[in-house]
């Protein structure tokens, strides 16, 4: 069974860096989300009206950057071990949690459009 690299930087006989760098493609690919909605979040924040909609869209936006930051960390490391260890991949509640935190900040995004 392929495994991937290990923390302390050894590797195992027979490893596949093909899914330790998609690992590490996805990860970043997290990261980068949850700069995007920090950035939006601190420009709604400080550069739109102080209504409370705006408010909460800021609030929103930086705990979607939060949910992405810190889960996609979290699946990164979860990955990780299953790829040295060869078992299945596990779940990944981040996307559900992120899309859940997206979808919100729709919402109020629209409701600060009519109100």
């Amino acid at each position: 069974m392929p495994s991937a690299d290990r923390t302390d930087g050894s590797t195992g006989p027979g490893t596949d860096y093909r899914f330790t760098l998609a690992n590490e493609r996805t990860f970043l690919a997290y990261e980068r989300t949850a700069i995007g909605l920090v950035a939006a979040a601190l420009a709604t924040l400080h550069l739109l009206d102080g209504s409370w909609t705006y408010q909460l869209l800021g609030v929103l936006l930086l705990v979607a950057g939060s949910i992405a930051a810190i889960g996609g960390y979290v699946r990164f490391r979860r990955v990780t071990a299953a790829i040295d260890a060869g078992r299945p991949l596990p779940a990944n509640p981040a996307a559900d949690l992120l899309a859940v935190a997206v979808v919100l900040c729709l919402v109020v995004a629209a409701i600060s459009v009519v109100v």
